[in-house]
C-alpha cells in the first residue's frame, strides 16, 4: 500500500490552514509549520490545504513535481489567470497575476513565495495598516527575510495600488510561513540588499 506523506491528511490539513487564517490576521508574524510537516516544506504542506479541483494554479517557476499536479487536483492556470501562483523568491516575478476586479476584488491572485528565510536576513520590511494594529502592538512590525529579488517588492508596489485590487503574499521557508496582505503597506527599512 503506498504512503502518503503526512500533509495529505485531513487533520494535519486542518491545522495548516488554521496557521493560516491566523498568519493573514497577523501580517509579518512568522508561523511555524514544522510540527505538521513530517519532513515535507512548508510550501508542500500550504499546497497541500488550499488545493482542490475548484482552485487554479500557475508555477511558472517550475517549483512543482510531475508527481504534485494529481495529488493536488488543482487546475493547471497561467501566472496571469491562476487564482493561486507558486514562485521562487529568488528569481524575479516576470509575470503580470491577476488583481480582481472592482465588482470582484478578491478574485485577485495569492502569491506563495519561498524564500531562503522567513523571520531574519538582510531585507528588512517595516510593515503597517489594517490588520497590523491590535492589543500589545503598536502599528508596526518588522519583517525580515532572505533571499527574496528586489524586483518582487517593486512589483508588489503597482499591483497593490489600486487597492481593494491587488495581490495577497505568502512567504515560506522551509518551515515557516508569513503573510503580507494586500492591505498591509511594507516598506525597506535602511538601504535594501541588491
Amino acid at each position: 500500500m503506498m504512503k502518503h506523506e503526512c500533509i495529505w491528511l485531513a487533520d494535519v490539513q486542518q491545522r495548516v490552514f488554521r496557521e493560516l487564517v491566523e498568519a493573514f490576521s497577523r501580517p509579518g508574524e512568522v508561523r511555524d509549520l514544522t510540527p505538521w510537516l513530517d519532513g515535507a516544506t512548508a510550501q508542500r504542506a500550504v499546497l497541500a490545504t488550499l488545493m482542490d479541483g475548484e482552485t487554479t494554479l500557475a508555477d511558472p517557476h517550475a517549483r512543482l513535481g510531475a508527481a504534485d499536479w494529481p495529488l493536488l487536483q488543482a487546475r493547471i492556470g497561467t501566472a496571469e489567470d491562476a487564482r493561486y501562483v507558486v514562485a521562487d523568491g529568488r528569481r524575479a516575478p516576470g509575470f503580470e497575476p491577476a488583481l480582481g476586479t472592482l465588482e470582484s476584488p478578491e478574485s485577485g491572485a495569492t502569491l506563495l513565495i519561498e524564500v531562503a528565510a522567513v523571520g531574519s536576513g538582510p531585507l528588512a520590511l517595516e510593515l503597517a495598516g489594517p490588520g497590523i494594529d491590535g492589543p500589545g502592538i503598536d502599528g508596526r512590525r518588522e519583517l525580515r527575510l532572505d533571499g527574496l529579488h528586489p524586483d518582487w517588492l517593486l512589483r508588489r508596489a503597482d499591483w497593490t495600488a489600486g487597492f481593494p485590487l491587488g495581490v495577497d503574499i505568502l512567504f515560506t521557508d522551509a518551515t515557516r510561513i508569513v503573510a503580507l496582505p494586500r492591505t498591509t503597506r511594507a516598506a525597506p527599512m535602511g538601504n535594501p540588499p541588491t
